[in-house]
């Protein structure tokens, strides 16, 4: 089974750090509290969800709601190693091309009917279709056929060895065929009142507010402890850090100031578990390539020498993350740790801005090139304080180098779907959360640039593509480093980015709620089994 052995030793390549509360390593010792169902979870997010059929979506804010709600065939465990989710085993060929999946059976639709093979069938079709505005079809459109072999087994086979295989089936959202069979999904309330067979079920959406979903009494692996888990929409961080001081709020994402100094007192201490571990997330200032000013390299690596990437880190970080030199986080078997580097160098920015022509010809203090100044605008969601503090800095920087930048804060799905989809925007300051396998086809292929697809800054390097393919065409892990290696390093010298900084993972938890076992893939991946112990449940009736 070499696909399968390959995945095993690849995971194992990466360097696992620990996880801490309150700056200390987890303890280990075993929890003396009983579980007891009951109790709801609110948690706070400063994004509402665009939609709840994963497969459309393109934010985090829908993917961490319909994550509770819909399933893949496989997942990731804690040791990050792949196991079977609505799969319960599966088979590979010796030549890798083909998998058999061997469904969980007696699984239920949360309207009462059984999950069987046709619903893989059905969202594996969904997601092809030319029809489907996805940018998560590639993965799928390397299957040469897929079988329904009987109720409860499905079979692919490759058309050529595919390194992503066995994991991008756990991106696949299974879709209810007898629900969905003969429409369009993007135009059903699906999307808004979704089915799935997850370990929560949804209740109700008041746009703006809220998002109920309530616990899976039939769910698979148990119903879930809490009975309700309730996501706020609320867009502002200090609004959201008060509502958890007054109990509105159970958990939330800190910024890096809360984290240091906010919570640093006997309440918090007394009353909430703070958590920090790395992240598989980086945040970049991206340029639109089609953009006249942005189109020359120089112009580029002016910009990265200009800004002083540690000085975000220290300030807006305030120490929690490192820099980030590229399209993958330090300690992953991918990471090239020798690309050139733009370390902050003020001289070499404007040699490189003379050199491409722009000069301050009127002594404004501005650049400009044949009559036009060097002046961009730099979007940003609305609601994130850290990118907002950077774009802060950004603009503080390129101004001394002669460049006027100018911000605005956009509300997430506008933000979304009026710029980055339609590729209104000058630069944008965003963050990629990366899958575990190091496969960024969607990202940087030149094929990947339509309205809803991710590589929406337009980048276009033709070895870049042959090596996007080659690394995910491969089972041996040394030639896909080497290719990924070299992504990385032609990537540094094109820049469509400036590659800004990898965030540490500062999510804080209510004291109440036991069961949380930190690992190297987040805390909520084992959501359905926290408690609350009776005597301490808050929330008997949700209305």
């Amino acid at each position: 089974m070499r696909l399968r052995i390959t995945i095993i030793i690849s995971l194992l390549f990466f360097v696992l750090s620990a996880v801490y509360i309150e700056g200390r390593k987890v303890s280990t010792t075993k929890d003396t509290h009983k579980p007891a169902p009951g109790d709801a979870l609110v948690v706070g997010s400063i994004g509402e969800p665009s939609i709840l059929i994963p497969m459309l979506a393109g934010d985090s804010a829908s993917h961490d709601v319909a994550g509770l709600i819909f399933n893949g065939l496989v997942k990731y465990a804690p040791d990050l190693s792949i196991v079977g989710d609505l799969a319960e085993s599966w088979d590979i060929s010796e030549d890798g091309l083909t998998i058999t999946f061997h469904l969980r059976k007696g699984v239920y639709w949360t309207d009462g009917v059984e999950f069987t093979a046709d619903d893989v069938m059905f969202g594996y079709k969904t997601i092809i279709d030319e029809n489907t505005p996805t940018p998560y079809k590639e993965d799928f459109l390397q299957v040469k056929k897929a079988e329904v072999v009987d109720r409860y087994t499905f079979r692919v086979t490759y058309k050529e060895p595919f390194a992503p295989a066995l994991a991008s089936w756990g991106n696949l959202p299974i879709l209810p065929k007898h629900l969905l069979e003969g429409k369009d999904i993007t135009k059903t309330d699906f999307g808004r009142h979704p089915i799935g067979m997850g370990p929560f079920v949804f209740q109700k959406w008041e746009p703006g507010q809220r998002i109920v979903l309530k616990a899976n009494e039939n769910y698979f692996e148990g119903r879930p402890y809490l009975d309700y888990y309730i996501y706020r929409i609320i867009p502002d961080q200090a609004t959201m850090f008060m509502e958890l001081q007054a109990g509105g709020v159970d958990m939330m994402g800190l910024t890096p100031i809360q984290y240091k100094r906010q919570t640093n007192t006997r309440f918090f201490k007394e009353n909430f578990q703070k958590f920090r571990y790395p992240t598989f997330v980086y945040t970049y200032l991206g340029f639109n390539l089609k953009h006249p000013f942005f189109k020359d390299k120089r112009v580029r690596k002016a910009i990265s020498y200009a800004i002083d990437k540690q000085e975000i880190v220290d300030v807006v970080l305030f120490g929690l993350g490192t820099v980030a030199t590229g399209p993958y986080v330090p300690n992953t078997w991918p990471y090239n740790p020798n690309v050139e580097r733009y370390d902050y160098n003020p001289a070499k920015a404007r040699q490189l801005l003379k050199e491409a022509g722009w000069v301050d010809s009127d002594g404004d203090g501005v650049l400009d090139k044949e009559g036009t100044p060097f002046e961009f605008t730099i979007l940003t969601n609305m609601g994130n304080s850290l990118r907002e503090r950077t774009a802060t800095i950004i603009q503080w920087r390129l101004k001394q180098i002669g460049i006027k930048v100018h911000i605005r804060l956009i509300e997430w799905a506008t933000f979304i779907n009026e710029f980055i989809d339609k590729r209104r925007f000058e630069a944008v300051i965003l963050g990629w959360s990366i899958g575990l396998d190091p496969d960024q086809y969607d990202i940087w292929h030149s094929s990947k640039t339509g309205e809803k697809e991710f590589n929406f800054v337009s980048y276009n390097n033709p070895e870049v593509d042959r090596l996007l393919e080659i690394g995910r065409r491969t089972f041996d892990i040394e030639k896909r480093k080497k290719a990924y290696y070299r992504i990385q390093e032609i990537l540094a010298d094109d820049a469509p980015y400036v590659f800004l900084y990898v965030p540490d993972a500062l999510p804080i938890v209510h004291s109440r709620f036991k069961g949380i076992k930190p690992s190297p893939i987040g805390i909520t991946y084992n959501i359905h089994k926290w408690y609350v112990p009776k005597n301490l449940q808050r929330h008997h009736l949700i209305p």
